[in-house]
């Protein structure tokens, strides 16, 4: 059993090859992933006219993961999600070619009852987190949706017109 959506990070082939091994059925269900929730408690979303149409999903290096491209990942100007990230948070805002200024939030539990948002730039928001004392489970987003401005209307759903302020 998972929380979020087993499809991230959620190490599911693994686990359904040793279960298969002692015939032991298994059902995946997809999940709210922690990117999704952290959106929805910011009230924003991951994708916006004039700030990114595209979304990077990463994770830092650590015990299963030798090296991260999260240096070369940030050069898009994508919005950025990091899992798993939230105890090396200095180390990443240190690594990501964002401008100092690029909006970040961190979101503890997200969806949960014991929700926290913090909001932050590349600059601050490590010590922001540090004096929260959040160390995990909790997602980093980093990017202009955080804190959307100039963002161009919808032309599914408006008439488009001029970027909003």
């Amino acid at each position: 059993l998972h929380s979020g959506d087993p499809s991230l990070y959620g190490s599911i082939v693994e686990q359904i090859e040793e279960l298969k091994k002692f015939d032991v059925e298994v059902e995946v269900i997809p999940g709210v992933s922690s990117v999704f929730a952290t959106a929805a408690a910011l009230r924003t979303q991951l994708t916006l006219n004039n700030v990114t149409e595209t979304l990077i999903i990463t994770r830092p290096a650590g015990k299963t993961l030798e090296e991260d491209q999260i240096k070369e990942l940030s050069r898009h100007n994508a919005t950025m999600a990091v899992f798993l990230g939230t105890q090396k948070i200095e180390e990443i805002m240190k690594k990501v070619e964002y401008s100092p200024d690029t909006p970040v939030a961190v979101v503890f539990h997200a969806s949960w009852p014991d929700q926290k948002i913090v909001i932050g730039t590349v600059a601050d928001i490590a010590q922001k987190v540090k004096d929260e004392g959040i160390k995990r489970s909790a997602m980093i987003l980093i990017g202009g949706v955080v804190d959307p401005k100039n963002y161009g209307r919808s032309y599914l759903y408006g008439v488009a017109q001029e970027p909003l302020s």
